[in-house]
């Protein structure tokens, strides 16, 4: 097909996109914790929730576990390094019981929503977490604190139907990786409930959350679709596609590579908006952008709202080893 013979389409390319600090800095450590100690590199549940970045860290010598007790008794020396998730008190207090060396890569943003959760129950609150069942991050969360210590509220049905032991002693915290729009409805019914419920310190969602939501629902209006790259049990990447479609996009899609594209669905369209979730990588960006590139003539225009300067430190242990643009361009081109 030549140029010509190729229809139009306008890119919008939403920035910020694609991987957060606290992913980047959890990818990281991996990377980093191969070079120093070499393979294998234990990694307990993915580090992040894509497959392209697993299945790179595997090649290059990361072994993923479920559990701790997976690690065979001759490699008990290497790391293992927890996921950017956050996990439970009882997991590092297993590893230790262990004798194992592991490498906490819980995200920093997540680990304040820890201590928030900590903090209200040590003033003897009873906590509120807003957030999905069965996440890492909600099972991590909860993990905190004592059982029964810990009420998870999903909808605004579920905080209609909610009854606590004492309503006026109440405080929340919500998973980092929630839509802001969906969370601030069920605060809201929360809060009409239960006037003295107290919130965090600080809002729970991270700001990388907040920001691609943001520039989504700028880019959205007028798109033909709209395409997220990211894993479907990617929290914050299903929330982008319902962002899209309730800003104006009339389709939008969760994708994790090119190769996934179905060219008779998309069919005729003449704008495409494209972000990324934030445990997307860049390359992969890419690789869409040249799909699209190979049958339409294709121009990209930045659709931006902030640019993000944060950086995250990795673990001391890892400090002093170089970290070059070789070891990560096969996530960031």
């Amino acid at each position: 097909m030549n140029i010509a013979a190729k229809p139009p389409l306008t890119i919008r390319l939403c920035g910020p996109r694609g991987f957060c600090a606290g992913v980047d800095r959890a990818i990281q450590i991996v990377v980093l914790a191969l070079k120093s100690y070499g393979a294998p590199v234990y990694v307990r549940h993915e580090i992040v929730h894509n497959r392209y970045v697993v299945e790179g860290l595997e090649a290059k010598g990361a072994v993923f576990v479920e559990e701790l007790n997976e690690i065979p008794e001759e490699h008990r020396a290497q790391p293992v390094v927890f996921s950017a998730h956050g996990v439970p008190k009882s997991v590092p207090e297993d590893a230790s019981a262990r004798n194992l060396f592991y490498l906490d890569a819980t995200c920093p943003l997540v680990s304040k929503v820890h201590k928030q959760a900590m903090r209200h129950n040590k003033l003897g609150r009873h906590v509120v977490l807003i957030g999905h069942a069965g996440h890492p991050e909600v099972i991590g969360t909860m993990g905190q604190l004592p059982e029964g210590s810990v009420s998870l509220i999903e909808t605004i049905e579920d905080a209609d139907a909610y009854e606590p032991a004492d309503p006026d002693n109440l405080g929340y915290v919500t998973q980092t990786t929630l839509s802001v729009d969906d969370t601030a409805g069920v605060i809201t019914r929360l809060q009409e409930r239960f006037p003295n419920l107290t919130a965090p310190a600080a809002d729970s969602i991270c700001y990388a959350t907040t920001n691609r939501q943001e520039v989504v629902k700028q880019a959205a209006p007028g798109c033909d679709l709209f395409i997220i790259v990211g894993a479907p049990n990617s929290s914050n990447s299903k929330r982008l596609v319902e962002v899209a479609l309730r800003a104006g996009a009339k389709k939008s899609l969760l994708v994790q590579r090119a190769s996934e594209l179905d060219w008779d669905e998309i069919g005729p369209i003449s704008t495409l908006g494209l972000s990324a979730g934030a445990s997307a990588p860049e390359v992969i960006v890419n690789e869409i952008i040249e799909a699209f590139r190979a049958r339409f003539d294709a121009k990209v225009e930045l659709a931006e709202t902030v640019q993000e300067n944060e950086h995250f430190l990795v673990n001391r242990e890892l400090r002093s080893i170089e970290l070059t643009h070789e070891d990560m361009a096969w996530v960031n081109g």
